[in-house]
């Protein structure tokens, strides 16, 4: 299981940098077209379930990044790229989009100037237009609809109605859907309609080297006008880790050293998506395999088997659990055992980071 992020920006702000940078890849930053690549998440506790349980084969989850390549500046005007745009973007489960700050006078800026603020609302404006897009066509269908609606379905109808009419005047008041406060069953209701300002949103401020030493009070300042519960920002110097990212892990740790840099990009990005998805880890051990998954936060433990294989979710029986720390101090499953530190639980038990699991299922 993978965790998928969209990479979004103006032209210009180091989209396709920011995207070799995060999975060491090397596609053409003058390229129009679309990139995918994988990276795997940094997992340090998979080492120490390597050292204690000796499997074959140790994987850690992953992440995909989606570099879109084109601008998302107009998209809900154009529709040969809307459609291509929104295909791609639709089904992620968080965006980044990259603001620039780096100064460099062979690359002009799209807008003519350097503005973070502008352009942050450049982007929140084109994500509204999209959904209001979405929004608009749906309301027609509605309206159809309920012309020849039986008066049950009349009712379901008149109630998504509302709701949809609600979302669109609040995004014509410049707020995103996933600052507009819905109900749990008011997000199940548009789920289906994967509005794009819906999703978590990482922004990632991409600086040039020489404002490394600012970098603390820039992302302070910045936080503090545009952190919110599924809004987070963080900088990052997309060339600098892009050259990085083709050393090898040592050596690139010096130069970061050097440069006071205490956290890879990569890092960042991967441990701030986590939290702004709300997402844990929990660990399965079967077939002398040891794999990392990430799921959602509040996550019980017969839907987690289910993130495995469905096979597990609908046969489940039970799961034998125990957390990362007793296991380690334990020394193996089997000592876990004889001190009684390896629980049995049911299907409402609700994971946490860090469990390490073997689900018991039939089919």
């Amino acid at each position: 299981m993978s965790v998928d992020i969209g990479i979004i920006g103006l032209a210009k702000s180091g989209k396709t940098t920011i995207f070799n940078a995060l999975t060491r890849g090397k596609a053409s930053t003058e390229s129009q077209v679309p990139n995918i690549g994988v990276t795997k998440v940094p997992e340090p506790r998979l080492q120490g379930l390597a050292d204690t349980l000796h499997p074959n084969r140790v994987v850690p989850a992953e992440v995909r990044y989606i570099d879109i390549g084109a601008s998302v500046k107009g998209m809900a005007k154009e529709q040969a790229i809307s459609g291509e745009l929104l295909n791609r973007l639709s089904t992620v489960d968080a965006l980044i989009n990259v603001v620039r700050t780096f100064v460099d006078d062979r690359i002009p800026h799209a807008e003519g100037s350097l503005n973070v603020e502008r352009d942050i609302a450049n982007i929140d404006l084109e994500l509204a237009f999209s959904d209001l897009g979405i929004l608009d066509r749906r309301l027609e269908r509605i309206d159809t609809s309920l012309k020849g609606a039986k008066p049950a379905e009349r009712s379901a109808f008149l109630r998504e109605q509302e709701l949809l009419n609600k979302i669109r005047a609040n995004l014509e008041k410049e707020a995103p859907v996933r600052e507009q406060g819905l109900t749990a069953e008011e997000m199940k209701v548009i789920a289906n309609y994967q509005f794009l300002s819906a999703k978590p949103l990482l922004i990632v401020v991409n600086i040039g080297e020489d404002q490394l030493p600012q970098t603390g009070s820039l992302e302070a300042e910045l936080n503090s006008r545009y952190s919110q519960p599924n809004r987070r920002l963080i900088t990052i110097c997309g060339k600098l880790e892009m050259e990085l990212a083709q050393l090898e892990e040592g050596d690139a740790e010096v130069f970061r050293t050097e440069l006071g840099i205490k956290e890879s990009g990569l890092d960042r990005t991967i441990r701030t998506s986590y939290e702004l998805l709300g997402l844990i880890t929990f660990f399965s051990t079967a077939s002398s395999e040891v794999r990392a998954w990430p799921i959602q936060n509040g996550t019980s433990a017969v839907k987690a088997a289910g993130k495995i294989h469905s096979d597990m979710e609908r046969g489940f029986i039970r799961a034998e659990v125990i957390s990362y720390n007793d296991l380690l101090q334990s020394g193996s499953l089997a000592e876990a055992r004889k001190k009684g530190l390896l629980r049995l639980e049911g299907k409402n038990y609700i994971v946490r980071d860090g469990d390490v699991i073997t689900f018991l299922f039939n089919v």
